[in-house]
């Protein structure tokens, strides 16, 4: 299984950006939970938000909650992250990661598996 990242950029403070995490490999898709996490300099890694399998079920973080959503594409084996009233703090590297799911909410980067490149975003005037 692997995955990709992207999205990423450099946007002003209120901007928005779209992320995509494409993965391939596994012939089930539907049945993986994905997460977004990110990671600020000289921070731990962190979750975002996730989208358990099939059922689309969502979970943010207090910080993502309101501005963020995510979403999915069975079809083409990828999720978003739509990101609106972009600040300064949201800066990070944005990471995807993926686990088989078992009707559970995953908030640990350590319960996920597979993990992708991660994507830079700058928010900054």
């Amino acid at each position: 299984v692997q995955l990709q990242a992207s999205g990423g950029g450099l946007v002003q403070p209120g901007g928005s950006l779209r992320l995509s995490c494409s993965v391939s490999g596994p012939s089930t898709f539907r049945s993986y939970s994905v997460g977004w996490f990110r990671q600020a300099p000289g921070k731990e890694r962190k979750f975002v938000s996730v989208i358990r399998e099939s059922s689309s079920i969502t979970r943010y973080s207090d910080s993502a909650k309101g501005r963020f959503t995510i979403s999915r594409d069975n079809a083409k084996n990828t999720v978003y992250l739509q990101m609106n009233s972009l600040k300064p703090e949201d800066t990070a590297v944005y990471y995807c990661a993926a686990r088989i799911g078992y009707s559970v909410i995953y908030y640990s980067p350590e319960s996920y598996n597979y993990w992708g490149q991660g994507t830079l975003v700058t928010v900054s005037s």
